[in-house]
């Protein structure tokens, strides 16, 4: 005898508040990462280089060259395209220094959206039932 093969279950509904959720995750991490929102990294300037300039006495020759990144206050997508290197080294230097503070508000986010959905279960069933399904249908919840 044949055996069936089990259906993979998905999700019935779109919900806003798992959306709303992933994207406080992504902002936490864009954050932390590249120094700026999601908003900044997609639509940000590029402006990420490496200047030259020189420092010392130029009366007695004694001049050094100085090498210094300069654009690394907000890293975009702009910047990656153009200068991949650069934007992967800063981009892997900041995630060292957020780890901590990213990884204790990926905790806390988690831990309120949780309180919050319980909290608001009922005011959330409301809202669905006579708000959501009937204005946009059963694919859409809060």
């Amino acid at each position: 005898m044949a055996r069936k093969k089990k259906r993979s279950r998905r999700r019935k509904a779109f919900k806003i508040l798992d959306a709303l959720e992933a994207l406080a995750y992504g902002q936490i991490l864009s954050t932390g990462i590249t120094g700026g929102g999601l908003w900044e990294f997609a639509t940000g300037k590029q402006d990420l280089a490496m200047v030259s300039t020189t420092v010392g006495d130029s009366w007695h020759g004694n001049q050094t060259l100085v090498e210094t990144m300069e654009g690394t206050d907000v890293i975009s997508l702009k910047d990656f395209v153009a200068e991949p290197t650069m934007a992967i080294q800063h981009m892997t230097d900041n995630f060292a220094k957020n780890i901590v503070p990213m990884a204790t508000a990926g905790l806390v986010t988690g831990i309120s959206f949780n309180i919050g959905r319980r909290v608001l279960r009922r005011p959330i069933n409301t809202f669905n039932r006579q708000i959501m399904k009937p204005l946009l249908g059963s694919g859409v919840k809060l």
